[in-house]
């Protein structure tokens, strides 16, 4: 289910759709296929963050902290 209302609006480009197509596009050369196996490395790391709850809502609540009162510790 999408959401009503998004984070970001969407770019021009996505509106009319130049980057679906440069995305089909790539996938039917086999740009992408070249391209995985240098992603291996961001995947796996993303996963474990993921694993220990990197990405949970306590721990991106504690991070907006630490970025909104970086200046003010020592």
């Amino acid at each position: 289910m999408r959401l009503l209302f998004r984070y970001r609006n969407p770019s021009l480009k996505t509106m009319l759709g130049i980057t679906k197509a440069k995305k089909r596009f790539n996938n039917a050369v086999g740009i992408t296929a070249i391209k995985r196996p240098f992603r291996a490395w961001g995947n796996f790391k993303r996963r474990m963050l993921r694993h220990i709850g990197y990405y949970s809502e306590p721990m991106k609540f504690f991070r907006f902290l630490r970025r909104k009162y970086k200046g003010n510790t020592p």
